[in-house]
């Protein structure tokens, strides 16, 4: 057995240890393989091992492994930061785009979904731990952003996504995760049309447990699968 299906073997086990030990559904989790800098035939073999979802935080990296891998049955995800005028490379690309974090950026996201003639999915990036330095929306604005993105015909809000301040200890950064939580439950209250708001994204290597005991939907996972990146 390769080290990448030991490591892909362990990660699932840990995901199924901590949603039980939350009282959830280990099928509620799902794992987003982050796969930046990792090239197309490890990937691939990472498919083969079984991983069917893949995260991507650049798009024109990505577009180049999405041709190369055009024949595996697997989903692609955008995770890094999308600035406007690369949403057109963008929509239809990814399944579902992690990272909105403004109305203008939906916007455009939606006209370029028009004009493909598709409906994007997409997650509302929230910055919960107010850093300077992270893209995100304010937590007091975020459900403006639900709707008003909602409400654009060719997206779909299907959730959150955060990324906390790092803590070496998980426990530290577990109140960001209940906080993304608690306001993905406070907008879903809402029932704002065109917003699912099942997925929330958060959760990386050192501290998806304390995600998913928070009710994480989608942990992104890099560094222990595919190692340390060069």
């Amino acid at each position: 057995m390769s080290d990448m299906k030991k490591n892909i073997e362990q990660i699932h086990g840990r995901i199924q240890k901590a949603a039980r030990a939350a009282g959830r559904d280990p099928d509620a989790v799902r794992l987003v393989a982050v796969t930046k800098t990792v090239e197309a035939e490890r990937i691939r073999e990472a498919a083969e091992a079984g991983l069917d979802c893949f995260g991507e935080n650049y798009v024109q990296e990505a577009r180049e492994k999405i041709e190369a891998l055009a024949d595996a049955n697997v989903s692609w995800h955008f995770i890094g930061h999308l600035q406007s005028n690369k949403a057109k490379y963008a929509v239809g690309l990814f399944d579902l785009i992690h990272s909105v974090d403004s109305l203008k950026l939906a916007e455009e996201i939606d006209r370029q979904a028009a004009k493909r003639e598709l409906v994007q999915n997409i997650l509302v990036q929230v910055n919960v731990g107010r850093e300077t330095q992270k893209s995100g929306i304010d937590e007091e604005a975020a459900a403006a952003l639900v709707r008003d993105a909602a409400g654009l015909e060719h997206v779909r809000v299907n959730g959150l996504m955060t990324m906390p301040p790092f803590f070496d200890a998980p426990e530290k950064v577990q109140p960001y995760f209940r906080r993304l939580a608690e306001l993905r439950d406070e907008i879903a209250a809402q029932n704002i049309a065109g917003a699912e708001m099942k997925e929330l994204s958060m959760g990386m290597t050192g501290d998806f447990e304390a995600a998913i005991a928070e009710g994480a939907t989608l942990v992104r996972i890099g560094t222990a699968i595919f190692g340390e990146r060069t």
